[in-house]
């Protein structure tokens, strides 16, 4: 019985980690969409540090702003 609660115990503390709000975070500030017009994130005072807006998101070619530009 012990064993099932320590079970369901960890279950539950691993799904309540899970959405610490993952999806309103950036690793830098110059990812965030709100920020790419600011200073800190366009040249030349981003580019010592390397957290551009160009450094730190990479366009792949299938995002759709390059699919609908390539015809």
């Amino acid at each position: 019985m012990k064993k099932i609660s320590a079970i369901a115990l960890a279950a539950l503390l691993m799904l309540s980690l899970t959405g610490c709000d993952y999806l309103n975070r950036y690793r830098y500030p110059c990812q965030d969409p709100k920020n790419w017009e600011i200073a800190e994130c366009n040249p030349p005072e981003c580019e010592a540090s390397q957290t551009c807006t160009k450094d730190v998101i990479i366009i792949t070619p299938n995002t759709p702003e390059q699919e609908t530009t390539n015809g």
